[in-house]
């Protein structure tokens, strides 16, 4: 019996044997039917998560349910090889860029030294470090764990891939090139001179290729076309403003093919070599200038004639 309040009716309940044993009926029934749905639950997360588990627990036993965890754990490395084939695509792509870089950077008195493959290479022989999870975890743990490395190498691939391009952009902005094709020879280095017309001393400040007339001149980096003009001493002239404070100059031409304000790339033809101008015979004179400064070719040159 209970009483709500001062002024609330007596109320009264009867406990009797029946009640309780029907109650506990119900309650019986309630927790069997949670069971069963907790634990159909927990087997439908073990099949998909955890093989191993489902197994332990005697959930996995028809052999359709064997081949439907094998299709999906299936499907799944096959995503996986797919990344690393992709990742190994980009690798190789690593590999074109760094030999573009190499054939770029790499001065002439060492290209070929660096390419050669026939003399002594040595080290100790070591194997590389792979990472096996298969064998010391759970398959789930393991394909999560390997699509996480292929991830974070597929994100270190493509930062290195970044870096080496913009490099080798910014390699292509430099005169680095060689700014003639076909045979050649160098007739003039840079420096103090007898003068080729008063046998007096002077100051040439660039180095000249002599080659037969019509041979192309090319551009040595990208870069935009300042001065395509004729000039009494150097002829034919064109001058070629380059990234990082560059400009180039490429005189005695027997012909000009580029004009004021064009935009060109690394080995566009912007002209012949010629002998106009202030010369005594077919060749290019070329003079590179950094923040208005006269320079040495030769220290930035790096390609060799092919």
């Amino acid at each position: 019996m209970w009483l709500s309040g001062p002024t609330g009716n007596v109320r009264s309940i009867s406990i009797t044997a029946r009640k309780i044993l029907h109650a506990s009926a119900l309650v019986c029934i309630a927790l069997v039917l949670l069971g069963f749905v907790l634990n159909w639950v927990g087997l439908r997360f073990a099949v998909e998560y955890s093989p191993e588990l489902a197994r332990s627990i005697g959930g996995v036993t028809t052999e359709a349910q064997h081949q439907r965890m094998e299709s999906d754990y299936r499907a799944r490395l096959d995503a996986m090889r797919e990344k690393l084939q992709s990742t190994v695509q980009e690798i190789q792509k690593l590999e074109s860029l760094k030999s573009r870089l190499m054939d770029i950077a790499t001065p002439n008195m060492l290209r070929e030294k660096v390419q050669s493959t026939e003399l002594g290479k040595g080290g100790p022989l070591l194997a590389p470090k792979l990472s096996l999870p298969f064998f010391r975890a759970p398959l789930n743990q393991a394909i999560g764990q390997t699509a996480s490395d292929i991830e974070q190498l597929e994100g270190a691939v493509y930062k290195i891939n970044q870096t080496w391009k913009s490099q080798i952009e910014w390699l292509e902005s430099i005169p680095n090139g060689l700014p003639i094709s076909g045979n050649f020879h160098f007739t003039s280095g840079f420096g103090i001179r007898n003068d080729p017309f008063t046998g007096s001393l002077a100051m040439h400040e660039g180095i000249d290729f002599s080659a037969d007339p019509g041979t192309s001149v090319l551009a040595a980096a990208a870069g935009k076309v300042v001065r395509s003009a004729f000039d009494p001493n150097f002829g034919n002239v064109v001058e070629i403003q380059h990234a990082e404070g560059f400009l180039t100059r490429y005189a005695h031409l027997r012909t000009r093919q580029v004009a004021v304000n064009a935009v060109v790339a690394r080995g566009t033809q912007l002209g012949e070599v010629g002998n106009t101008g202030r010369s005594t015979g077919a060749h290019l004179h070329f003079e590179i200038f950094r923040d208005e400064r006269v320079m040495n070719p030769m220290q930035v040159l790096t390609y060799r004639n092919h």
